[in-house]
């Protein structure tokens, strides 16, 4: 279930303890610290409380120390966590001296960070990576539609660099649906000039649904020559799950379900 749907809110109390409970959580802390505090405001509402800081941690009881906060960053606890209102100020005060000082006094909540689920990669083409004179990037548009036979969550995908040497690329990737951005980043990434595809992450994991066409994108820029592939296969099986591809009208770098870019799909399932 994604921790940032409508669904997660109606999620019973014992539920609640067992997704925060898990090992398998591939997200950042301070998400799963978000999604129990969404949880907890519409639970006071189903309740008919107040949606006070109070009550929220009244009906969170036990779990609220399940979010394994020490686990998060110092910025990210005190520009999210900190000021939620939902800790008391002695545990504030604890939590930011564990994060500081040398000795750190005993805390209520975990240690350890998830282990997470181990990213499985879906490749799209049959054929190896060609280097010649025939792709650029350019800052045009490469992008090809997915569809999975059962719920995954695509986490990034897997991009070609340069044909020609080590370069750098700065480059937005994107997933929609109907023309609606579900998850994307900006960032940066440097090829080695070997025909290895690197993985370039969405911001958060993003759950796409059975039988649904979402489309994949990535703009990069740079004029260097980059490696591409041929082949591709309109449907690929990955252990229990079924991709399908098609073209995209997105596409205005010659990227489609027979060649080009975008060879890899990053998901968990």
């Amino acid at each position: 279930m994604a921790l940032r749907s409508e669904g997660f809110c109606e999620i019973d109390w014992q539920t609640l303890e067992v997704v925060v409970t898990r090992e398998a959580l591939n997200t950042k802390e301070v998400v799963v610290f978000e999604a129990v505090l969404n949880w907890a405001e519409a639970e006071c509402k189903r309740q008919g409380l107040p949606t006070t800081p109070r009550n929220k941690r009244h009906v969170l009881g036990p779990a609220l120390y399940l979010v394994r906060i020490l686990t998060m960053t110092l910025e990210e606890f005190a520009n999210g966590t900190a000021q939620s209102n939902i800790l008391t100020l002695e545990e504030t005060h604890n939590i930011i001296l564990w994060y500081t000082a040398a000795n750190k006094p005993p805390l209520d909540f975990p240690l350890t960070k998830r282990g997470g689920l181990a990213p499985q990669r879906c490749h799209r083409f049959q054929s190896s990576a060609y280097c010649s004179n025939q792709w650029r990037y350019r800052r045009r548009c490469n992008s090809i539609q997915i569809a999975v036979d059962r719920k995954v969550f695509v986490a990034g995908l897997g991009l070609y660099g340069s044909s020609s040497g080590k370069a750098k690329y700065s480059v937005k990737i994107e997933l929609k649906r109907l023309g609606v951005v579900l998850a994307q980043n900006l960032t940066r990434f440097v090829s080695d000039g070997s025909s290895s595809t690197f993985p370039v992450w969405f911001e958060h994991p993003v759950q796409v649904e059975q039988d649904t066409f979402y489309t994949a994108s990535a703009v990069l820029d740079g004029s260097e020559l980059s490696y591409f592939r041929q082949e591709g296969l309109m449907e690929v099986h990955c252990g229990k799950v079924t991709f399908q591809f098609q073209c995209s009208s997105d596409s205005t770098n010659r990227t489609g379900v027979q060649g080009g870019q975008i060879p890899e799909l990053i998901f968990y399932a």
